[in-house]
């Protein structure tokens, strides 16, 4: 079972950058899949941003041309630059991975985004 521990969110004003890292431990390196969902309060949980392999970075339509998630494939470390952030983008981000196309989705226990004037 891979096991994933987020870091970063907080506080920030419309506007402004944060970044999101997520460490997975409890399996090989090279996962095939890490990303990040989000959920807003009231809403369902949804999906941000993922990097396949091997098809590479994927993006919710709302985050395109903000957003950037990058991986470091050999630590299974995912990170999430977030820039140009609005209200809207406020909600818990939770990581998630999955070690192959067969296996089922592990999460972390998020981390709170807050944009907020």
């Amino acid at each position: 079972q891979v096991q994933l521990v987020e870091s970063g969110g907080g506080l920030v004003q419309p506007g402004g950058s944060l970044r999101l890292s997520c460490a997975a431990s409890g399996s090989p390196p090279g996962l095939y899949s890490m990303g990040w969902y989000r959920q807003a309060p009231g809403k369902q949980r949804e999906p941000v941003a993922s990097d396949d392999n091997p098809s590479g970075a994927h993006y919710a339509d709302d985050v395109k041309g903000r957003f950037t998630i990058s991986r470091d494939n050999y630590k299974n470390i995912v990170t999430l630059q977030m820039s140009g952030l609005k209200p809207e983008d406020t909600g818990v981000y939770y990581c998630t991975a999955r070690a192959s196309p067969f296996s089922s989705d592990s999460w972390g226990q998020g981390t709170q985004v807050t944009v907020s004037p």
